[in-house]
């Protein structure tokens, strides 16, 4: 088991093998097809500043958050998928969520030093191990929005990382 903490430094997601099994604490984003493509727009705009949260190192949960808690939602969706390259080319190591993912996304994780990984649909243990839960923009999607929350020992288990997929 490894256990990465945020900001997920260069060497930390350079050493990720598929397969590896990990636990994650800090703070991540949470975003989902809603929010996602507005992020990209934000950072192709050179916008991404006014998140109010530098990406380098950070980790992006495909989840929306609410009473419920968290569960992960398909990565595969077009505008979550589509997101995965912009946002590990600004420095984003870590993406979460369930799901295969296309040959042309596993290889810009690569490029990029980014890496996929899985988490099992556990809405309660993940709710569990969320204490800090705050939208950073987009308010209006509600719980779609997208969120900064802090996490402790969250499970999930390397997808994609370094041209290579658990699905090949």
């Amino acid at each position: 088991m490894t256990v990465l903490t945020t900001p997920i430094g260069e060497d930390a997601a350079a050493r990720l093998k598929v397969g590896d099994t990990v636990e994650i604490s800090g703070y991540i984003l949470c975003g989902r097809d809603a929010v996602l493509p507005k992020v990209v727009k934000m950072i192709d705009e050179g916008r991404a500043g006014e998140l109010g949260v530098e990406l380098a190192g950070q980790v992006v949960f495909h989840t929306a958050v609410s009473p419920a808690g968290v569960g992960p939602t398909s990565s595969n969706k077009l505008e979550i998928e589509s997101s995965i390259a912009p946002l590990s080319r600004a420095g984003v190591k870590l993406h979460l969520g369930k799901g295969q993912l296309r040959k042309e996304t596993i290889e810009a994780l690569d490029k990029y030093n980014s890496v996929y990984a899985v988490i099992p649909p556990v809405t309660a243990l993940l709710g569990a191990k969320t204490s800090e839960v705050r939208v950073l923009a987009f308010p209006e999607l509600g719980m779609e929005a997208l969120h900064l929350i802090k996490v402790e020992g969250y499970p999930a288990i390397i997808g994609a990382a370094h041209g290579r997929s658990i699905y090949d």
